[in-house]
């Protein structure tokens, strides 16, 4: 009895394991590939922020669309970052223009994964440069072993939380939010 409990339960971690992996967390919410990149952002605690901000530029449908995207995420705390009133003065309706600037800046068509971006930014000896919808290029380095996003204004965010797969393409969890020129 106690051999065929010790299966149950080795069986059961390994069936949670495989879960897990597959389906990380943000913000202590499970992510799912099955769903797009509005779906899973809505489910994080830590992205509400985003969300908002996403919903008050109209890009909702764009981010639900077919894709493939790879976005880089800013968490609540990477919006606390700015200085006080950025997002209030972002999300009035007169700043949409903007704001939609701002979060385009965080979006690099195609999905892009932390492998091949590392990748990329060996074979770029020690730099990539990522196109971004904006327009705008974003610099991908390595330091310390982890992905590191240097905005137009020199300001570097470190990827917190890497390929979170979606049904529509990537996010990079971000620790701080990207500003174009």
């Amino acid at each position: 009895m106690f051999r065929t409990y010790r299966v149950v339960v080795a069986s059961i971690l390994a069936v949670t394991s495989s879960v897990l992996a597959a389906n990380p967390m943000v913000g202590g919410k499970e992510m799912y590939p099955n769903k797009n990149i509005v779906q899973n952002a809505s489910n994080s605690p830590d992205h509400t922020t985003l969300v908002a901000a996403v919903k008050a530029a109209g890009l909702v449908p764009t981010l639900e669309s077919k894709g493939p995207f790879t976005v880089f995420a800013p968490t609540n705390e990477a919006f606390d970052k700015l200085p006080p009133g950025t997002v209030n003065n972002l999300l009035k309706p007169e700043n949409k223009a903007q704001l939609t600037k701002v979060l385009a800046y965080h979006v690099v068509p195609g999905k892009i994964s932390a492998e091949a971006l590392m990748a990329d930014v060996k074979n770029g000896g020690g730099k990539a440069m990522l196109k971004t919808a904006e327009g705008e290029p974003l610099i991908a380095t390595i330091r310390g072993g982890q992905v590191v996003i240097e905005d137009a204004t020199g300001h570097m965010a470190t990827v917190t939380v890497a390929d979170v797969d979606q049904s529509n393409g990537v996010i990079h969890v971000i620790n701080r939010v990207l500003l174009p020129k």
